[in-house]
């Protein structure tokens, strides 16, 4: 019993030198801001339940650096950032913009974000039935160049 949990112990310490790439750069010189107006309100309701999976502004909470917990988390992020990242809006094609507005609006209408996952944690993620509608109507007024 002893050489299992040692040897459990080894493969734990040995996975921590495994370490998912993060991307908080906080870059935000392709942010959405930067080429549409967007409301304080919708500002706030991003910055609070949307942010950490969709913008270069990733907050890592302490236990993001241990793994496997490092890995779940950054595979959720990335996840999150290849289907809508605020902070790289202006890079998206036409095409893309469409289909992650048509993305998004769903998404809201059905109250699928933020993840159940992610609010077990973040309890001030969640949003009330007017935060959706704030973030909704400010979505339906995204015009695509």
């Amino acid at each position: 019993m002893k050489k299992i949990l040692l040897g459990i112990l080894v493969v734990f310490i040995l996975i921590q030198f495994i370490r998912p790439e993060k991307n908080d750069s906080k870059d935000g010189k392709n942010d959405i801001a930067t080429v549409m107006i967007v409301p304080e309100n919708v500002q706030e309701i991003i910055k609070t339940s949307c942010a950490d999976c969709h913008s270069n502004y990733t907050k890592y909470p302490w236990y993001s650096e241990i793994a496997p917990v490092s890995w779940y988390l950054a595979q959720h992020v990335n996840e999150g950032k290849e289907h809508l990242n605020f902070s790289e809006w202006t890079a998206y094609n036409s095409n893309q913009k469409s289909h992650i507005i048509k993305d998004l609006e769903e998404e809201l209408e059905e109250h699928k974000m933020p993840l159940n996952s992610y609010l077990w944690i973040h309890k001030d993620a969640k949003m009330s039935t007017e935060q959706y509608k704030i973030l909704l109507d400010w979505v339906k007024t995204i015009e695509v160049d």
